[in-house]
């Protein structure tokens, strides 16, 4: 196991102290991404008392410690999970090939633009989700959401952490520029159109963590199998933390879902919002919009920088081992597109079909939490099922962008769309509406807003009403 140094200015086990120069650079970034913090982070609770887990090792046992910390003292640090012994690429042209410790000159331009746009996510959701502390359903809620910012937080540091170590000047002026960007802003936007998104409610930031952070795994997996090993072990480590975003989504989700049919039980005629609540259907439309958001993070259907990052060993699939044939120089991918007015069936060559292939499993795993969120519907009597849009619907990237079709993935009329998508994507009229709910922030331990059921259980053997957030 390799060990990690907590009592340094930044808490790391690359042995930072072993290359002053490398030190130095992030020490001197290090108080830009704390002025970022302040600026950009959670906006007013910089002095409060969390309850949060901070990484303290990377070791499978024991990585985090639980404690009340003040945000900006919070230790975001630099960590690796241990290297593999003799590490071999395990796909592409260079399958077999042993891992490459340095950044080979041919790659170079390539990896560091994975690198900064896997970069940019990170501090894009601290940024959309700044204000959502203002009108937390609960402390318990607040501090999941404040550990979700923290750890996207280390995610940029892992990120500029690579920039540094192994790109030079470049390198240091990409880590500045992840610090200059601002979701939404029209001058310098995130680099990709989901994190510019406006997420001003929590049934927004349920919605991200689940569908948004799904993909982040999904693209967190397909490169930790790298054959740039840094890259590989950084990524491998962040999966760890990945988890609880993606957790705290699904069970956000679900507390609404549950609340909604208690609401919905309780009405004359059947309608949550009349009790004061979230209705399904205000929920279907906000899971359309950030599932079809969600599939554009994984770019074009059919891609030749895809296919270059498999050839040259640089990104693979998820969990590459689950696959007999690592090279796929013959294989073939089936899929559909729009023809004029109709939809064919074509065969991709595999490799340029590689973020189809990845979507594949995102689809599959998000299907996962719809099928548990139904059956807590059904659990509560109703005839009603949330369901995915179909993978064309809503695109503005790859083959189906700024084309029309129905949920269930038919072809429409721009007339048809116009007259339509009110049905099936939030209108200003539900934002307003959900937004409605949560003006006023539950702050008293145990407390819980009227329009989610609480959790079934605390964090890190908490009860529930404990006092997760010590707000001044």
């Amino acid at each position: 196991m390799s060990s990690v140094v907590n009592d340094t200015k930044i808490p790391n086990n690359v042995d930072l102290a072993g290359d002053r120069k490398l030190q130095r650079a992030l020490e001197e970034w290090q108080p830009n991404f704390l002025k970022w913090w302040v600026e950009m982070g959670p906006e007013g609770f910089q002095a409060d008392d969390v309850y949060l887990r901070t990484a303290v090792s990377v070791e499978p046992d024991g990585w985090a410690h639980f404690d009340y910390v003040k945000m900006p003292d919070y230790r975001w640090g630099i960590f690796l999970s241990d290297a593999v012994t003799d590490r071999r690429i395990g796909f592409g042209d260079e399958m077999g090939k042993p891992a490459w410790q340095q950044v080979p000159g041919e790659h170079r331009n390539t990896l560091r633009r994975l690198i900064v746009t896997q970069g940019d996510t990170e501090p894009a959701s601290v940024e959309q989700q700044r204000l959502l502390g203002q009108t937390c359903p609960s402390l318990y809620d607040l501090r999941n959401l404040f550990q979700v910012n923290v750890e996207e937080g280390r995610h940029l540091w892992a990120m500029v952490y690579l920039l540094h170590s192994h790109f030079g000047r470049d390198g240091r002026e990409e880590a500045e520029a992840l610090l200059e960007r601002r979701s939404g802003d029209p001058d310098k936007p995130r680099i990709l159109g989901t994190f510019n998104e406006p997420c001003e409610d929590w049934l927004s930031f349920f919605m991200f963590t689940y569908f948004t952070d799904r993909d982040g795994k999904y693209q967190l997996l397909a490169l930790a199998e790298s054959g740039f090993d840094p890259l590989s072990r950084t990524t491998r480590f962040m999966l760890t933390e990945e988890a609880h975003h993606m957790f705290v989504g699904e069970t956000g989700v679900l507390r609404v879902v549950q609340r909604a049919c208690e609401l919905q039980k309780l009405d004359p005629n059947g309608d949550a919002r009349n009790q004061g609540g979230i209705d399904l259907g205000t929920l279907q439309r906000y899971l359309n919009f950030w599932f079809s958001s969600s599939l554009d993070l994984f770019g074009g259907e059919v891609s030749s920088n895809a296919a270059s990052f498999f050839a040259s060993g640089l990104k693979g699939r998820a969990k590459e081992a689950q696959y007999e044939d690592h090279v796929a120089l013959t294989g073939t991918y089936r899929m559909q597109s729009l023809k004029g007015d109709a939809i064919v069936d074509e065969d991709v060559a595999l490799r340029n079909a590689m973020n189809e292939v990845l979507r594949d499993e995102y689809v599959e795993d998000c299907q996962r939490g719809v099928d548990k969120w139904n059956r807590a519907i059904k659990e509560a009597g109703l005839a009603v099922e949330l369901t995915l849009p179909h993978r064309r619907f809503n695109r503005r990237v790859g083959l189906h962008a700024g084309a029309r079709f129905d949920p269930s993935g038919q072809p429409l009329s721009e007339a048809e769309w116009t007259h339509k998508s009110a049905a099936w994507l939030p209108t200003a009229a539900d934002r307003a509406y959900v937004k409605s709910l949560m003006t006023r922030p539950i702050y008293a331990p145990g407390q819980m807003a009227h329009w989610i059921a609480p959790p079934k259980q605390g964090i890190k053997g908490r009860p529930v009403d404990f006092e997760y957030v010590r707000h001044t």
